[in-house]
């Protein structure tokens, strides 16, 4: 007669413990894409370097880290309270393009201001003022 391995016997708690991590394995992934997306249209490397810039001199790009550092924080608040709802059973599970369209609309960014000096790749110039423009 067949024994099984009790090591070897997954339980519907597990599976579903194992669905879970998957779940907010790829939602994470996705979250992260769309933050690094969003600093990579300003040619920032990633959300992090573009955050990096919040004391820089550079009062252009330090608007832009400090808009893109509240924004980080909304972006994952949001996240995580509709991932518990989630976990919790309070919300249906939304397919993954479904939560994102959704983090777009609660969530918006909108960038400070425009970048004229580096459209082109035209440089600031010194003007009389003393101050870069």
């Amino acid at each position: 007669m067949w024994t099984p391995d009790p090591a070897k016997i997954i339980t519907a708690e597990q599976k579903a413990a194992e669905a879970m991590a998957t779940l907010r394995t790829a939602f994470t992934a996705a979250i992260q894409r769309h933050l690094d997306t969003k600093a990579n249209e300003r040619h920032y490397d990633n959300i992090h370097t573009a955050i990096g810039y919040r004391d820089d001199p550079n009062e252009g790009f330090a608007a832009e880290a400090e808009a893109l550092f509240v924004w980080r924080s909304a972006v994952w608040t949001y996240s995580t309270a509709e991932l518990a709802k989630v976990l919790a059973g309070e919300r249906e599970r939304p397919s993954l393009e479904e939560f994102m369209a959704e983090l777009e609309a609660a969530c918006p960014f909108v960038w400070p201001m425009a970048r004229p000096a580096m459209l082109g790749g035209q440089l600031p110039v010194e003007r009389d003022s003393g101050k870069l423009g």
